[in-house]
C-alpha cells in the first residue's frame, strides 16, 4: 500500500527541514529527510578517501561513486525510524551530528550531483514510500524527480539576507554584517550548483506552491502548508 507524500522542496537554508519536521508532526506523518541520505553518503566518500590516506582531497577525486555507494551498502548506511523521523545510521552509529558538519556540508553538492548517486537514493526513498508510511519529505527535487505524483507539493524561499541570517542564528553565533555577507555568498554559490547541474536541477514543480518566508513566523509557514494539506488527505 502505497503511502501519502507531501513534497517540499527549495534551496538551502530556506527552512525545509525544520519546516517538514513541524508539518510531519502536525499531521501525524512520518519526517523524510532526503538530504540525510546525501550527506551520509558523502560522510562515506570523506572516510573512504581518509582510509586511503588523502582526507583533504575532494572525495570524488579519490573514489569512484560505485565504489562509495558499494561502502554505503557494505556499513550500512539508513535512515531508521526515530520519533516523527528518521535518523541517519552508519555502521551502526548515529551520525546526525556527523553529517551536519563543515566537511560533509562543503562536499555534499558535489556527491549529490552524481546521477548514479541519485537514483540509488531516490530508490531508497520510494521503498519507504511503498512500505505504506505517510510522509512529508523534504529535498531540492522531490516534487520534480523522486516523487513527482506527490499528494501535495510546496517550493520554499526566502530572500538571501534571510536565509544567510538563518544559517548563521543556528550555529549560535552574532550575525554581523561580514558574517552575513560570507554566508549570503556560500549560499550563492549552492544555489547556483544546484539549479545548474544537468540532473534533477533545482526548480519548483509546475504545480507546486510557491511560498516565500522571508517576512513569516516559523508557526505561520508550518500553519500555511498543514492548511493546504488537511483537504488533500480529508482531515479537518
Amino acid at each position: 500500500m502505497k503511502g501519502g507524500v507531501i513534497a517540499i522542496d527549495g534551496p538551502s537554508a530556506s527552512g525545509k527541514s525544520t519546516t517538514a519536521r513541524a508539518v510531519a508532526e502536525s499531521l501525524g506523518f512520518a519526517h523524510l529527510d532526503s538530504g540525510a541520505l546525501y550527506r551520509g553518503v558523502t560522510l562515506v566518500a570523506l572516510r573512504e578517501a581518509a582510509r586511503r590516506g588523502r582526507a583533504h582531497e575532494s572525495p570524488l577525486a579519490v573514489v569512484g561513486p560505485e565504489t562509495i555507494l558499494r561502502a554505503a551498502e557494505d556499513r550500512g548506511l539508513m535512515l531508521q525510524p526515530d520519533g516523527a523521523g528518521f535518523a541517519a545510521y552508519l555502521e551502526g552509529e548515529p551520525v546526525d551530528t556527523e553529517i551536519r558538519g563543515p566537511r560533509v556540508t562543503g562536499c555534499v553538492s558535489a556527491v549529490s550531483a552524481v546521477p548514479v548517486v541519485r537514483e540509488w537514493i531516490n530508490s531508497r526513498l520510494r521503498a519507504m514510500v511503498r512500505a505504506g508510511r505517510d510522509v512529508v519529505v523534504d529535498g531540492r527535487d522531490i516534487g520534480t524527480v523522486v516523487f513527482p505524483d506527490a499528494d501535495l507539493k510546496v517550493f520554499l524561499t526566502a530572500s538571501p539576507a534571510a536565509r544567510a541570517g538563518r544559517r548563521i542564528t543556528q550555529r549560535g553565533v552574532d550575525a554581523d554584517a561580514a558574517r552575513l555577507e560570507a554566508e549570503a555568498a556560500a549560499l550563492a554559490a549552492r544555489d547556483h550548483a544546484d539549479s545548474s547541474r544537468v540532473v534533477a536541477p533545482l526548480r519548483p514543480a509546475e504545480d507546486a506552491v510557491l511560498l516565500d518566508t522571508t517576512t513569516l513566523a516559523f508557526a505561520e509557514q508550518v500553519r500555511r502548508i498543514v492548511d493546504l494539506a488537511r483537504p488533500v488527505f480529508g482531515r479537518n
